[in-house]
């Protein structure tokens, strides 16, 4: 494990620097909604870092990726539990969302139906280039 743990701080850290334009964008959102007309410097800064520490955490947790002992579908469900985790709580933190069951059971919904759908176009991509590839290879006729 230990030679993963760079990885994680590497690809965090890379990560971390779009934290404050995905702030931007969902204080931008926010102000546009009229949800949020004005921020204390407080809420700026909680935002800030909060998202920042957000950004890190996903972009490290792809890591589990690399892990070759590890089967592509419990790396799918710990990328997956981690980014729940991520989101749902810095979420929580920054009242972005309510903190009652309708508002994180709809967050869990939406968050499962995107990572499902999102999980789905990468194996679609990834299968029609697999196929691509094989018919190029020799002794394969195409179809």
């Amino acid at each position: 494990m230990k030679k993963y743990l760079p990885q994680f701080f590497l690809r965090g850290l890379c990560a971390m620097g779009f934290g404050p334009i995905v702030l931007a964008i969902i204080y931008g959102s926010l102000g546009a909604a009229g949800i949020a007309a004005s921020l204390t410097p407080t809420e700026v800064c909680l935002g800030i870092l909060s998202i920042a520490l957000m950004a890190f955490i996903a972009g490290g947790v792809t890591m589990v990726y690399q892990i070759e002992s590890l089967p592509l579908l419990s790396a799918i469900l710990l990328h997956g539990g981690a980014l729940y985790l991520d989101y749902l709580i810095m979420y929580l933190l920054n009242d972005w969302i309510a903190r009652d069951l309708t508002a994180i059971l709809t967050f869990t919904v939406i968050f499962i139906v995107g990572y499902a759908l999102i999980w789905l176009l990468i194996f679609l991509y990834n299968r029609r280039k697999a196929a691509q590839i094989s018919k190029k290879l020799p002794g394969n006729k195409p179809s």
